[in-house]
């Protein structure tokens, strides 16, 4: 744990991957305590996990919490093992297998809750409109609509103290999201963005997030330290 050094408490999602990890350096660099908030939902990528936790120590998180909240049940998706996760997909229009139901909703939900115990009026998320994969819950409308929920929802918000979802990266193509990190001093060899890593861990270099990792250090003109 961190010591806290700007006194505005701030709770960021963190994944691990590359957004995410951007993101929580954009919130500590606007001079937020990071209270990183990771998810263990059933994921088949848990390697994922591990690179929050070197993440949200590279970062000076003031706390990091995992949660354990195994969504296999209820939630069919490639990522949660229904299905095997799609491998050079062409692009197109239509919700990949990947997508998991409901996923954003549910952790911005569990982030709400502890931004409200803390003190908190911010909370940080790592969505993209732009180089994504197509994903309903990344859209900035559906942003827009769960801080109106945020502030209907919460005793915060009921007294005037509303919430504010950042989303940063919404807007941006992955090569700027690379280069804002780099700007940062994020070191993106501690992140994972693979769907479907290899028994060592590595990233499989095929599937849909894999694909938009090499695009997005290519058209930044950078090597991707995991490759190196």
């Amino acid at each position: 744990m961190s010591e806290s050094v700007g006194g505005r408490r701030a709770v960021v999602l963190l994944s691990g991957g590359l957004d995410s990890s951007t993101v929580a350096a954009i919130a500590r660099a606007e001079g937020f305590d990071v209270h990183a908030l990771t998810l263990r939902y059933g994921q088949v990528h848990a390697r994922e996990v591990e690179a929050a936790q070197a993440v949200a120590r590279a970062v000076g998180a003031v706390q990091h919490i995992e949660i354990d909240l195994d969504l296999r049940a209820i939630a069919v998706s490639a990522l949660t093992g229904a299905s095997a996760v799609p491998k050079d997909r062409a692009r197109d229009d239509q919700i990949p297998a990947t997508y998991v139901p409901a996923r954003n909703t549910i952790f911005l939900s569990l982030a709400l809750a502890w931004a409200e115990s803390l003190g908190a009026a911010d909370v940080f998320i790592g969505v993209n409109a732009l180089d994504y994969s197509g994903y309903p819950d990344c859209r900035p409308e559906y942003i827009a609509a769960f801080e109106h929920l945020a502030r209907l929802a919460t005793r915060a918000g009921v007294e005037g103290a509303p919430l504010t979802i950042h989303a940063p990266l919404i807007h941006m193509t992955k090569a700027e999201i690379i280069r804002r990190g780099v700007e940062l001093g994020v070191d993106f060899g501690l992140t994972h963005s693979c769907y479907d890593p290899r028994p060592d861990g590595g990233p499989c270099g095929h599937c849909d997030s894999c694909i938009l990792r090499a695009k997005g250090f290519t058209e930044a003109g950078l090597p991707d330290p995991l490759l190196a």
